[in-house]
């Protein structure tokens, strides 16, 4: 199948749909929000059901002023759909009042990785039981804070991961943290694809560099891009954000914007890594 190929027409609209995380304090489990991008299978098509991917929002949310799903988010949906794959975009923080956690110290925010790890799990269970998804071809795919959920929810390490009844068969990172990983042991869940800028002064690309290699009957593959910074797959031009206080230099800020040719292989590297995946 090429690269160009269009096997569905995108959706016109999500549906909103709620799900319940496995995250549940005090007894009881946080209500998820998620938009489901419903892949419409091509006219004269049969019935067979399709892969389907997660999509998990960065530390500034999934939701735009207006409350829908962001441009990015909508974006690699219909790039999804295009190719007859179902895409599932799941909300982490209106569930648990937060808007954003950019700004925030890591020490301090009040959402962490296992809150992530918990919702993304619960994710592939909910897409394991809809009509017209095939349950044995769903992939995880996230962003900075999301791209470090995909490792959280892919590393088998963690008893959670081990345990889950549904598992990716591939799993890919757009400039996730990597460091608690390359620090503590990461044992993948499936094949692994890691895509990260070498300028990148917020998520670093040598803790990511530092996972590759084949691990557990799995590899972990990372494609770095010279001369792109965090968000490089975006469309904005490249910003120097004071207002985070994380990063390599705390304090001093971080740089993110886009950079066109990054932007267009690391699309192509993920679509070709989801063909590769699916077709197994």
């Amino acid at each position: 199948m090429g690269l160009a190929a269009v096997h569905a027409v995108a959706s016109a609209a999500p549906d909103r749909v709620q799900f319940p995380s496995l995250d549940a304090p005090a007894g009881e489990a946080v209500a998820l929000s998620a938009w489901w991008f419903r892949a419409e299978a091509p006219a004269g098509a049969g019935p067979a059901p399709a892969p389907a991917v997660v999509l998990l929002h960065g530390c500034g949310g999934m939701l735009d002023r207006k409350g829908k799903p962001s441009m990015r988010i909508r974006e690699y949906a219909a790039l999804l759909n295009q190719q007859g794959w179902h895409a599932l975009a799941v909300d982490s923080l209106s569930a648990r009042g937060e808007k954003e956690l950019c700004t925030q110290r890591i020490g301090s925010r009040k959402i962490t990785q296992v809150h992530r790890r918990r919702d993304t799990l619960a994710a592939l269970q909910w897409l394991a039981t809809q009509a017209g998804v095939d349950a044995d071809r769903l992939a995880l795919l996230g962003w900075s804070h999301g791209g470090s959920a995909v490792l959280a929810a892919g590393n088998l390490e963690h008893p959670e991961v081990a345990g889950s009844p549904v598992k990716p068969r591939l799993a890919v990172a757009f400039y996730p943290g990597c460091a608690n990983e390359a620090r503590h042991g990461f044992r993948p869940v499936a094949d692994t694809l890691l895509l990260v800028g070498l300028a990148d002064d917020w998520t670093p690309a040598a803790p990511c560099q530092a996972l590759a290699g084949a691990r557990a009957g799995h590899a972990v593959r990372v494609e770095a891009y010279e001369g792109a910074f965090h968000g490089f797959d975006g469309r904005a031009p490249l910003v120097l954000r004071r207002d985070v206080p994380n990063g390599v230099h705390p304090g001093q800020g971080v740089h993110v914007g886009g950079h066109p040719v990054a932007r267009e292989q690391s699309r192509q590297a993920l679509l070709l890594a989801l063909q590769q995946a699916f077709s197994r």
